[in-house]
């Protein structure tokens, strides 16, 4: 038996019989809207991109970081500059931002000697002393800190006397030593122990980066380290699923073998690469539990590498070096991962 299709009924719109009266009704609402926009004012963007959710801002602050602020995958917590220097702080801000100055203040705890300035747009003028500072948004009597992403001043390469720096050895470059080689990392950041747990991405931490040397009761130490490593380390993250990476959060185990190398550390590495780009800052030796089975194993690195070569597929301008390591003398097969702009493929 067939069923009977059941009435499809429109919606039936009443129209007001007295135009007159509807007419006004339109006006009072026309002008009710032009009084809310007259007294809202929305936050006001300071930077080159739009923002995203992290920059929302509340009439309860005065600003927050763009979501532009956090590199291209959106996790680093990290904005590089050399002392002194301009540098663009990407910022969404509510009300004026003619009203709006900024200072510095140090994750030390010390004083920056920094007064507080106009807030010009997005760029803002770092601190003259290397060190890591939040960004301090001043409006009237009040002040608000702005903890993510922090900034890290670094020490000039080229106060790095001979091997040390500042009482920390570091060795010399291939270019100190070679007429033709010109390569050297822009700066150092200056790490003392309460550091090593900062974070500088969404996964990792300063004591990633440390160089594993016979130097563990010298402080400060100094790193060399290259915001495209971290970009490209935590695309690579998002790409394996990984929300929540480390050992201490449990979905995606993370171990950092080798970060930052010391020329001087790396000349006694068996079998490193003279000119190894760990001395650069932009490589990276890691262990992930990338299938999340609970063991590090020969089935891992498969799906490291397949995400690293689809990262550099979507951003050409990340490509690097990917080197795999699965010898059994390796306790757990690692992958390198850099960022030296070129793409370069081996086995170890």
């Amino acid at each position: 038996m067939k069923k009977t299709a059941r009435p499809r009924f429109k919606p039936v719109v009443r129209r007001p019989s007295n135009v007159k009266a509807h007419l006004a009704t339109t006006l009072v609402a026309i002008c009710a809207a032009v009084g809310v926009l007259q007294f809202y004012r929305p936050g006001t963007v300071l930077g080159r991109t739009p923002f995203g959710a992290r920059s929302v801002v509340d009439a309860r602050t005065i600003g927050s970081a763009s979501f532009n602020a956090f590199g291209r995958s959106g996790e680093v917590k990290l904005l590089f500059s050399m002392p002194g220097q301009r540098l663009e702080f990407p910022l969404a801000v509510g009300g004026d931002p003619a009203t709006l100055s900024y200072e510095w203040t140090s994750l030390r705890g010390t004083e920056t000697g920094f007064l507080p300035a106009p807030m010009e747009g997005a760029e803002v003028a770092a601190p003259k002393d290397p060190g890591f500072y939040f960004l301090t948004l001043v409006r009237g009597e009040d002040r608000q800190i702005i903890r993510e992403p922090v900034v890290a001043v670094m020490r000039p390469f080229q106060e790095k006397l001979g091997t040390m720096l500042n009482g920390y050895r570091i060795g010399t470059y291939l270019s100190e030593r070679l007429r033709g080689k010109d390569e050297t990392p822009d700066g150092f950041l200056e790490v003392f122990p309460q550091h090593l747990d900062m974070a500088v991405s969404k996964h990792l931490r300063l004591r990633h980066f440390v160089t594993h040397d016979d130097q563990a009761e010298v402080w400060p130490k100094y790193i060399a380290l290259n915001p495209k490593l971290l970009d490209k380390l935590e695309l690579v993250f998002a790409e394996l699923g990984g929300e929540t990476a480390g050992a201490s959060t449990g979905e995606l185990e993370l171990e950092v073998h080798s970060g930052f190398r010391t020329p001087g550390h790396n000349r006694r590495i068996s079998g490193a690469a003279k000119d190894s780009r760990h001395q650069y800052g932009d490589a990276a030796d890691v262990v992930v539990d990338a299938n999340r089975n609970g063991r590090f194993d020969q089935n891992d690195y498969r799906l490291v590498v397949a995400a690293v070569e689809a990262i550099e597929r979507a951003h050409p301008d990340l490509a690097g070096g990917l080197g795999i390591y699965t010898s059994r003398q390796y306790a757990k097969p690692y992958v390198h991962i850099d960022a030296r702009g070129r793409r370069s493929r081996w086995r170890g």
